[in-house]
């Protein structure tokens, strides 16, 4: 769906999509209603508007910038994120992905078109363009929804709520929340009251509920999460994922519970500024703005997958919360098994890790610890590390590279600029590249020809498993590789992938 100026192109299609209520477009367009001054998802259950009487926009920055509301009823601000932004991971998509992450609270405008690699009145070009708001007003609509998740989810004063959520002053954001939502910051608080949806903040836990698109396949997400828990970094059962974060403004716990249709996140952060910064990592964390419909059409095409995606709808591909942490995963799991990379891992983290206040306990354990940071694993000793010396310096010098900026493995990079980065590095090959792509760059077209595991598993699909014929075969899946990655290596039930 392209965008003329700062409205779609294709608004009859769009049209067809308000007609059905078709969940599959929410947060890939939204509408606005000339009549009422409000903008809707596209499955909004109110009566259908008119043709002649609706306008769509890219973004909710750009309804809201047009001058239309949010509606109350099938509140818009709550739609998953563009599965575009991965897709073509484009500058605007990255951009969207760093706006999300709170870089413009923490770094300006300047600082986002830095990371991206343009002048900010150059990305402010691109961002009008693509997606009908600037960084501003793409950032101002990022605000206010943070803003209307404290105000909802927890009794803090209404001051706090203001700069937790990243404004300048308070009267800033009470001119943005009556803007966007057509209601004062106490009467939404109230509204939800009413419906005793409000929980105390307490010592900074917030419970909010995360979007998602189905199908959902939940279980097999965390069936390959679970046996790659490190002790006291993360801990996975009874159907909840929980672990700690390490996040711009201080350290957090999240408990990740997903449903058919949504996932309970409870979060209890150190700093709530940090509030924005959590959800979007979660999102990244389990894929949850990905088009399982468009992708399993897709994958159904292929005579071998077919069975698989019809048993396993919504197939999810498992991202991360730090791509410095995939990286160091990713390289100690080469060429061993799952449980021998997660013991080694395990090791890195109790040598090198920062502890944190004890949290979460279960059967499973407790989580104690967040994940090393690249400072302190480019300044141990490769010998002294618990794996071989190549692979000891190969961890220290990517260390190294991600502390002095040479390698970026969030996803604001550009993902064939990262690829060159790590090839440049000793004992970075392409597996180990690839790996990182597929789970921190959230790079939906990965396929791995030369993993052990995914010759096992086209193997007892009945394909040819060298890896060129893997790679013939892998062509047909594109641009949604990954996700066929997925479906082959759960032919295996755990026993192959990394």
């Amino acid at each position: 769906m392209r965008t003329t100026g700062n409205t779609l192109e294709d608004g009859d299609r769009c049209y067809r999509a308000v007609l059905g209520r078709d969940r599959r477009f929410d947060g890939l367009f939204y509408t606005g209603v000339r009549t009422t001054g409000i903008y809707c998802r596209p499955s909004c259950p109110a009566v259908t508007p008119r043709r002649k009487n609706v306008v769509f926009y890219p973004t909710a920055a750009a309804a809201q910038g047009a001058g239309f509301r949010a509606c109350r009823r099938c509140r818009p601000d709550l739609t998953p994120g563009s599965p575009e932004w991965d897709v073509a991971a484009d500058v605007a998509g990255r951009a969207m992905r760093m706006i999300a992450d709170g870089v413009v609270e923490r770094e300006g405008v300047p600082g986002l078109a830095a990371r991206a690699g343009y002048t900010p009145r150059h990305l402010s070009r691109i961002l009008t363009r693509q997606l009908g708001a600037g960084p501003l007003a793409l950032a101002r609509a990022q605000r206010a929804h943070t803003a209307r998740i404290l105000i909802e989810a927890t009794d803090l004063g209404m001051a706090d709520v203001a700069f937790a959520a990243g404004f300048s002053s308070v009267r800033q954001f009470n001119e943005t929340v009556r803007d966007v939502y057509d209601a004062s910051p106490s009467a939404l608080r109230a509204a939800r009251r009413r419906r005793g949806h409000v929980r105390t903040a307490g010592s900074g836990t917030i419970t909010v509920s995360l979007a998602v698109r189905q199908p959902f396949d939940a279980e097999t997400l965390l069936d390959f999460l679970r046996p790659r828990t490190l002790t006291g970094v993360e801990f996975c059962a009874a159907g909840t994922y929980a672990r700690t974060l390490r996040l711009p403004h201080g350290h957090g716990r999240v408990r990740l519970t997903p449903a058919f249709d949504r996932v309970t996140c409870d979060l209890n952060l150190a700093n709530l500024r940090d509030l924005g910064a959590a959800v979007e990592r979660c999102r990244r964390l389990l894929d949850l703005d990905a088009d399982p419909v468009v992708v399993d059409q897709h994958l159904e095409t292929d005579d071998v997958l077919l069975p698989r995606v019809r048993n396993f709808p919504g197939m999810r591909v498992p991202g991360h919360v730090d791509g410095f942490e995939m990286a160091v995963r990713a390289l100690v799991g080469q060429q061993i098994s799952v449980a021998g990379a997660r013991a080694i891992a395990s090791r890195l983290v109790a040598s090198y890790g920062e502890e944190v206040e004890a949290g979460d306990t279960n059967e499973h354990g407790t989580l104690t610890h967040v994940f090393p940071t690249p400072d302190a694993l480019a300044s141990a000793d490769p010998e002294s590390l618990p794996m071989t010396r190549a692979r000891g310096r190969a961890l220290v010098g990517i260390a190294g590279a991600v502390a002095d900026g040479s390698v970026v493995l969030d996803r604001s990079a550009d993902r064939s600029d990262v690829r060159r980065s790590l090839l440049a590095l000793p004992g970075i090959g392409p597996w180990t590249a690839d790996y990182i792509a597929l789970r921190a760059l959230g790079d939906p077209d990965i396929f791995m020809p030369t993993d052990l595991g995914v010759r096992r598993a086209l193997a007892r699909l009945g394909l040819d498993g060298s890896p060129e014929a893997v790679r013939t075969r892998s062509e047909r899946w594109s641009p949604w590789r990954s996700y066929a990655l997925m479906h082959v290596w759960n032919t295996l039930n755990e026993e192959g992938g990394a």
